[in-house]
C-alpha cells in the first residue's frame, strides 16, 4: 500500500487549534491569539461558580455587586463569551473578566457567565442547545426563588438579589450569535422562561456569516481584528461537517433560514463596531428586525474592532456602558 495514511492538519487557528483529518483535534495555548494585558481590579465585585448540567460539566460563574441596593433586586444579565464558538471561556481574565465585572458594578446587575461546549469537538447546534439547557436551570432557580429562596438546589444569589422579571440575554461575538437564537427560541414558543421574563437581548459585536459577500468583507477597513479568513475558517469548524455559511445559524437571514416576522422578540441593543468586516453584516441585521417592526436601538462605534469591548478598554467602553445601563433600567 502506498502513499501517507497518517492523519494531516486540515484546520490549524493560529496553533490554538488544530483538526486533524481523522476529526481529532488538538488544542493549544489560546494565550497566543490575544496576549494578556493587564486590566486593573473592579472593587466591590464578588463571583462564584454553579454547575447548570451536571451531566456535561458545565458551569455558570455568578457576578454580584457587593454595594447594598437595599430591599431592590437587580436585572439579571446572561452572557455569552466570544470566540467563534471554538475557543474563549466563561471563565476567562483579562479583557472578558473585565467587561463582566464593570458589567456588574456599572449596571449594576447579576452577571451570569455561561460555559457552553466549543466546536470542532462539539459543532452547532451543541452550544445552542447548552443555552437552552441554562435557561432551563434560570427557569428553575426562578422558580425555587418564588417560592421561597430556600431548599435544596437554591443558588442564594440568585434567591437573594435576581428580579428575573428583568432578565436580559447577551454576549460578545459568537456570544452575541448565541444570544440571538436564545432569543428566536423564546420569543417562538420553543423554549419557555417563566416566571423569568425576557426584557431584552445585548448583541456586542455579532459574529455572522453568509456565502455573498459584503462591501466591507470584499473591502475591509484597515486594522480589523478579525479578517474574513479568521471569520471563514472558524464558522468552517463551527457549523456542520458541510454546511455553508447561509446556514441558519450563521446567516439570519439566509435563504433557508426561518422568517422571523412573527417571532416576539424582546427590545434589542446592537452594538456596530466601524474597524470589523462584519459592519455590513450586523447593521443589515439591524436594520431587518426594524423593517420588521421590531424595537432596535443601534449604537455605532466607527472607530472600533470588532470585540472592542474585550479587547482593551477606553472612552468608547466607557460610553457602552452608559447605552447599557440606560438600556437594561429603561421603564
Amino acid at each position: 500500500m502506498s502513499g501517507d495514511t497518517a492523519p494531516h492538519v486540515v484546520e490549524d487557528f493560529f496553533g490554538a487549534i488544530q483538526l486533524l483529518s481523522d476529526g481529532t483535534v488538538v488544542r493549544g495555548d489560546e494565550a497566543a491569539l490575544l496576549p494578556p494585558k493587564p486590566f486593573p481590579d473592579v472593587p466591590g465585585v464578588q463571583w462564584k461558580d454553579a454547575v447548570y448540567d451536571a451531566a456535561r460539566g458545565l458551569k455558570v460563574r455568578v457576578y454580584r455587586p457587593t454595594a447594598d441596593a437595599g430591599d431592590s433586586k437587580l436585572p439579571v444579565l446572561v452572557h455569552f463569551h466570544g470566540g467563534g464558538y471554538c475557543v474563549g471561556s466563561y471563565d476567562e481574565l483579562g479583557g472578558a473578566d473585565y467587561l463582566r465585572r464593570r458589567l456588574a458594578a456599572d449596571l449594576p446587575a447579576l452577571v451570569l457567565s455561561v460555559q457552553y461546549r466549543l466546536a470542532p469537538e462539539h459543532r452547532l447546534p451543541a452550544a445552542i442547545e447548552d443555552g437552552a439547557t441554562f435557561l432551563a436551570w434560570l427557569r428553575g432557580q426562578a422558580a425555587l426563588a418564588g417560592a421561597g429562596g430556600a431548599g435544596a438546589g437554591v443558588e442564594q444569589w440568585l434567591a437573594e438579589s435576581a428580579d428575573f422579571a428583568r432578565t436580559f440575554l447577551s454576549g460578545v461575538s459568537a456570544g452575541a450569535n448565541l444570544a440571538h437564537h436564545l432569543a428566536v427560541r423564546a420569543g417562538s414558543g420553543q423554549v419557555d422562561l417563566a416566571p423569568a421574563r425576557l426584557a431584552g437581548l445585548v448583541l456586542l459585536s455579532l459574529f455572522l456569516g453568509g456565502v455573498e459577500r459584503t462591501a466591507t468583507e470584499s473591502a475591509p477597513p484597515d486594522g480589523v481584528s478579525l479578517t474574513v479568513a479568521m471569520s471563514d475558517q472558524l464558522w468552517r469548524m463551527a457549523l456542520p461537517v458541510g454546511a455553508s455559511m447561509d446556514h441558519p445559524l450563521a446567516n439570519p437571514f439566509g435563504p433557508g433560514s426561518p422568517g422571523l416576522e412573527p417571532v416576539a422578540l424582546p427590545p434589542v441593543l446592537v452594538e456596530a463596531p466601524g474597524v470589523d468586516v462584519l459592519r455590513d453584516r450586523v447593521l443589515l441585521y439591524a436594520a431587518r428586525l426594524r423593517e420588521m417592526g421590531k424595537d432596535v436601538e443601534l449604537a455605532e462605534f466607527p472607530g472600533e474592532q470588532h470585540g472592542f469591548s474585550v479587547l482593551r478598554w477606553g472612552q468608547a467602553n466607557e460610553e457602552l456602558m452608559q447605552i447599557l445601563k440606560r438600556f437594561l433600567h429603561r421603564k
